[in-house]
């Protein structure tokens, strides 16, 4: 049991998977998992803890942020030694072949500053996805015909953001998509030698304004589901 985590030792799996949302996490959850059980409830960020195909799995909300994910990851990584952390979430588009529905792997996360920024002071640091995981769910995604794009993306401090000449330089150095968590979940796993990846179902786009229907979410991220449970074991 840790700050934020109310599950016992042996309750959380090596591996996890963490929407944003606690209660997608729930949906997930009671999707995918056999005999899922709800292992956290604190400050009411859901966690679940059961079985696909025969392999353990917690999913775990995050919360909205890199400083809210910092607090999930660290306790994850540090008390009950979680393996790989898959972040599931959505994000906007921001390149004009991207779709609204479409898959986003993160090869690489770039951002203004992470709760991280002051280990690293004067250094740019640039935290990336484990290519073992990325390759996977490439493979996973082609193998069903998702339509599916790998590079880099932006994570951001905010959410209601200001600032059109930040995302002007982006789209002009193909950043694919913005969300705002994966650039610290990246950079912890980097310092504690784990894996980690972010798989991302674009649900709105900066260029075109289109935006994913409520009734469809939960369709479109089961895909996303499914490709991060296959990863994660494959």
């Amino acid at each position: 049991m840790t700050i934020h985590i109310g599950a016992k030792k042996g309750q959380i799996a090596e591996t996890v998977l963490m929407p944003g949302d606690p209660y997608r996490a729930r949906w997930a959850a009671e999707t995918f998992l056999t005999d899922a059980e709800c292992v956290n409830e604190v400050r009411g960020m859901l966690g679940f803890t059961g079985t696909w195909q025969g392999h353990r799995v917690t999913i775990q909300g995050s919360g909205m942020g890199m400083p809210s994910l910092s607090i999930y990851a660290n306790e994850l990584i540090r008390d009950y030694d979680v393996q790989t952390l898959i972040r599931i979430g959505s994000c906007g588009g921001m390149q004009p072949q991207v779709g609204i529905r479409d898959l986003i792997l993160a090869m690489t996360a770039s951002t203004l500053s992470t709760p991280s920024r002051g280990i690293f002071r004067e250094l740019n640091f640039a935290p990336c996805a484990d290519f073992g995981l990325l390759h996977a769910a490439h493979a996973a995604a082609s193998q069903r015909k998702l339509p599916t794009h790998v590079g880099g993306i932006y994570s951001s401090d905010v959410f209601y953001d200001e600032r059109p000449d930040l995302n002007e330089q982006m789209q002009r150095h193909g950043i694919l998509g913005v969300e705002m968590e994966a650039a610290e979940l990246y950079t912890l796993a980097a310092r504690y030698d784990r894996r980690a990846l972010a798989i991302l179902t674009v649900s709105d786009h900066l260029i075109t304004h289109e935006a994913l229907p409520s009734e469809d979410r939960e369709r479109s991220f089961g895909d996303m589901v499914e490709i991060a449970l296959t990863a994660a074991f494959s």
